[in-house]
C-alpha cells in the first residue's frame, strides 16, 4: 500500500554506527508528520534484530558499519524479509558503491552530500515502492568507465573480502567476518588478484586503491 493511500506515518528504521548523527536524521525525518522513527541500530547484528522485531516500512542503511558492512547486511535483510525496502544512505557517491547496493537489493541510494530533504523525499519513494537516486548518486551512475568495468567483474562476496583486506584484516579474520573459512578467503583473495592484475598481496591493496575501492577502509562520515 503507498504512503498516499494510508493513514499510519510511514516507519523507519535508522541503521548508522553514530548515535548523534542517527539523531540528526531522525529530526530531519521526524520533520515531515508522515514519517516516524521506530527503531535504530549501530550495527548489522542491531539491524537485523530491530527489522525481525519491527518490520518498519523502510530501513535507512549506512554502509560504513563497523565490522559486517552495510552491502553485507542489506543482503541479510533481505534474505530473512525480501519484501523489506531499504534506502542506502552512504558518504559514497561513486557509482561502483551505489551500482553494487543495487544489483544487492537495496530500493534507493542517497549520498550523504545530499540536502536533508533528499532523504525525507527517498523515504516517501521507498514506502510507495518506487526507486529513489540522489541526483548525484544518478549522475555518477551514468558516467561509470572502462576503468570501473573492472571492479564491477568482481563478485559480491570478492568485493566483501577486499573490503576488509583494505581494512588490515588477515585471512584468517576475513573469513570470521564473513562466516567463511580462511581457505575460502585465500582462494577469493587470489581470484581478485587475477582480476586486478596483481602479482602480491601488497600490490593488490596498491591497486584496488589506485581503483577507486578504499571501500569503507575509513570508518568515519
Amino acid at each position: 500500500m503507498s504512503a498516499a493511500r494510508r493513514s499510519e506515518p510511514i516507519s523507519v528504521l535508522l541503521v548508522d554506527d553514530h548515535a548523534v548523527v542517527r539523531a540528526g536524521y531522525r529530526r530531519f525525518l521526524e520533520s515531515d508528520p508522515r514519517v516516524v522513527v521506530t527503531g535504530e541500530a549501530a550495527n548489522s547484528a542491531e539491524a537485523l534484530r530491530c527489522d525481525r522485531e519491527l518490520k518498519p516500512d523502510v530501513i535507512v542503511l549506512d554502509v560504513a558499519l563497523p565490522g559486517v558492512s552495510g552491502i553485507e547486511t542489506l543482503r541479510r535483510l533481505l534474505a530473512r524479509r525480501s519484501e523489506a525496502r531499504v534506502l542506502i544512505f552512504s558518504m559514497y557517491a561513486d557509482a561502483i558503491y551505489a551500482a553494487r547496493a543495487l544489483k544487492s537489493g537495496a530500493l534507493g541510494y542517497v549520498s550523504k552530500a545530499s540536502p536533508p530533504d533528499l532523504l525525507v523525499e527517498g523515504v516517501r519513494a521507498m514506502a510507495e515502492g518506487r526507486q529513489y537516486l540522489s541526483p548525484d548518486v544518478s549522475q555518477s551512475l551514468a558516467a561509470i568507465t572502462g576503468t570501473n568495468e573492472i571492479a564491477r567483474s568482481l563478485s559480491e562476496r570478492e568485493h566483501e573480502v577486499l573490503r576488509l583486506l583494505l581494512q588490515g584484516y588477515d585471512l584468517g579474520e576475513v573469513g570470521e567476518n564473513l562466516g567463511i573459512s580462511a581457505k575460502t578467503a585465500a582462494n577469493l583473495q587470489s581470484s581478485i588478484r587475477q582480476k586486478l592484475g596483481a602479482e602480491s598481496a601488497f600490490q593488490l591493496l596498491v591497486i584496488a586503491r589506485q581503483l577507486g575501492l578504499e571501500y569503507l577502509e575509513q570508518q568515519t562520515l
